[in-house]
């Protein structure tokens, strides 16, 4: 992996943290028109990828120690490599989970800026019920949509318990809103960049989507546990 160049500064990792429905891919989407050199990853494509090839014994491929692994490789990688802000749209709320991908980071000398969105419970519910995952197959709709809800009291409940220094935001503001405070408090994705803009590794999109198949496939599975994106 190419290391930095002497006495150059990497580019920052925005992790953009919060429950299912909090509103993460849409801000990341939001700061990504502002910054359009900035690189989307998604580290749920690493669980995808990873599932195809090993058994997730609790359905939730979080709980692989070869993703958690993968998920920082990758992240550091980018950075090096492409030498650009790279915004990453993805829960992480089990406390060893988070202090392993974000130790494994800051141990390769990347800055990582983590945000928290705070939405309340009966509002991601509403959230989340005012989503259409899959219009042609109502079984799976209300199976995803089941799955995000069992969720939410997990995910607020861990706020208390991440890194002293996340960001908290309050997730019912309008994204452009939120997008100018990130901005206003990274000053390296502060300025623009001026690079070329680059794909996205993965726009975030398909969360919920996907997390529906994996719920399937984890209902085959003894054991069903919970996290994820």
């Amino acid at each position: 992996m190419t290391a930095p160049a002497r006495g150059s500064r990497p580019c920052p990792i925005i992790w953009v943290n919060g429950a299912f429905g909090s509103g993460k891919t849409t801000l990341v989407k939001e700061l990504r028109s502002r910054r359009p050199e900035a690189l989307v990853y998604d580290p749920e494509m690493v669980g995808f990828v990873l599932r195809k090839i090993v058994d997730v014994p609790t359905g939730d491929f979080q709980d692989l120690r070869l993703w958690r692994r993968q998920v920082a490789e990758l992240a550091v990688g980018l950075v090096e490599e492409y030498r650009r802000p790279v915004l990453v749209p993805m829960t992480l709320v089990d406390p060893a989970y988070v202090d392993e991908i974000f130790g494994a980071l800051k141990a390769s000398d990347i800055e990582v800026h983590h945000f928290f969105l705070r939405v309340p419970p009966i509002e991601l519910e509403k959230r989340i019920d005012g989503r259409t995952f899959f219009p042609a197959d109502p079984e799976r709709e209300e199976q995803v949509r089941q799955w995000a809800k069992a969720r939410i009291e997990r995910c607020t409940a861990a706020a208390d318990a991440l890194p002293h220094d996340t960001h908290f935001l309050d997730g019912k503001l309008a994204p452009a809103e939120l997008a100018d405070r990130i901005l206003a408090s990274v000053p390296l994705l502060n300025a623009p960049g001026g690079g070329p803009q680059g794909p996205a590794v993965s726009g975030g999109s398909h969360t919920e989507q996907s997390w529906a198949k994996s719920t399937r496939r984890g209902s085959k599975s003894a054991s069903r546990s919970s996290q994820g994106r």
